[in-house]
């Protein structure tokens, strides 16, 4: 998983959008690549953010690249250019990050005025380096994959303790956890429905 760009344009009423900030990470191509690859990117990017339409998202697949977009109510638009198998919830997380500390650091009279990356924002470049990888930078990924874990990790147990030769039927009789009436319904459920296991 790799990112590549993250910009913030500002798009006006004629639909012209301005790239304000952008960050590249482009140590995987050649020296001399370098410079052409950043240009089209950021010609991609200025496109992308022109044909969005405010209060919506996107993603656009250029060739082995992805262009996820975002272009808020206030016509301030974010792109991340990733590869195809950075997730796409991680990516708009991080444009919404980066629209926020964009409008939260940088006066709104300055959006219309400014020429291309004229204004400074570190923020832009600290997010693209930290959101390289997305489980360690995104709350919600890291639980999610500590979830699975722990799901994976229960399901191992109930495996190893029926492997043990215990059977559910004989944990249920002996646990002191569920009620009289819960064994009961148990019992009743199992000799209804012989075919479906309770667990």
């Amino acid at each position: 998983m790799k990112l590549y760009a993250l910009s913030v344009l500002y798009k006006t009423g004629d639909n012209k959008a301005t790239r304000l900030i952008s960050a590249h990470e482009l140590s995987s191509f050649g020296y001399f690549q370098k410079s052409s690859v950043k240009e089209f990117m950021n010609f991609s990017s200025k496109i992308i953010v022109e044909r969005t339409l405010a209060s919506s998202r996107s993603s656009v697949k250029e060739q082995e690249y992805i262009c996820h977009v975002y272009v808020n109510s206030n016509n301030v638009g974010a792109v991340l250019i990733a590869d195809h198998e950075y997730p796409q919830r991680v990516a708009h997380t991080l444009l919404n990050k980066v629209i926020e500390e964009f409008e939260k650091k940088i006066d709104k009279k300055y959006w219309s005025i400014s020429k291309e990356d004229e204004i400074r924002l570190p923020e832009v470049e600290l997010l693209l380096t930290k959101y390289q990888n997305p489980k360690e930078a995104d709350a919600m990924t890291k639980i999610n994959a500590d979830l699975d874990e722990t799901k994976i990790i229960l399901h191992n147990t109930i495996e190893a303790v029926l492997q043990r030769g215990e059977k559910i039927d004989d944990l249920v009789e002996k646990s002191e956890g569920l009620s009289l009436q819960s064994k009961t319904f148990y019992k009743t459920a199992r000799k209804t429905n012989s075919c479906c296991v309770i667990l």
